[in-house]
């Protein structure tokens, strides 16, 4: 796997290497050694799927709260979708900055978000999913949002046409 770290320090994008013949081609998705010798977490507790039926689904941005919160490996298994991180780390030199890629099922990339980072993606597909590892128990009352709009971000969604639900939409600004 190629790990290379966003500009928030601790958050990486990780690209498989691909063994490919004929049939297709066979990759690790996870070494507990390779993470480790980055210094990521490895006891993932959990694994998760988001299925999405349309275009423009927007979900986020979320988090769990002390003292649950949680290390995330996404991976898009269907579909493609945008997806964002923001740093929510008090004292963090990026505290409230966000980076963005693109993961594909056809670019199989991951992104490995730390602790205290808030998480959300947009489809660029119909019929896109996403798969999640965490290294906490879902915590319903650790629950916690900020708006995926909240001008402390400055994110640039794509232009699409966004489906986003009640609970998401209604979010508090990060203030």
């Amino acid at each position: 796997m190629i790990f290379t770290e966003t500009q928030l320090r601790g958050a990486f994008v990780i690209d498989i290497e691909k063994k490919e013949d004929q049939r297709g081609f066979f990759a690790r998705t996870f070494c507990e050694r390779e993470f480790a010798e980055k210094g990521l977490d490895t006891h993932f507790v959990q694994s998760s799927i988001s299925h999405n039926t349309h275009k423009g689904t927007l979900r986020g941005l979320h988090y769990q709260g002390a003292p649950y919160e949680e290390v995330k490996v996404v991976r898009c298994t269907a579909g493609a979708l945008y997806d964002v991180i923001v740093d929510l780390r008090p004292g963090s030199p990026t505290f409230k900055k966000h980076f963005g890629v693109e993961l594909t099922a056809q670019n199989c990339r991951m992104l490995y978000i730390p602790r205290q980072f808030a998480h959300g993606f947009q489809t660029l597909q119909d019929q896109t999913e996403i798969l999640y590892q965490m290294t906490q128990f879902y915590s319903p009352e650790s629950a916690r949002g900020v708006r995926w709009n909240d001008p402390a971000f400055q994110i640039k969604w794509p232009p699409d046409e966004r489906i986003i639900n009640e609970r998401d939409q209604t979010y508090p600004d990060f203030a």
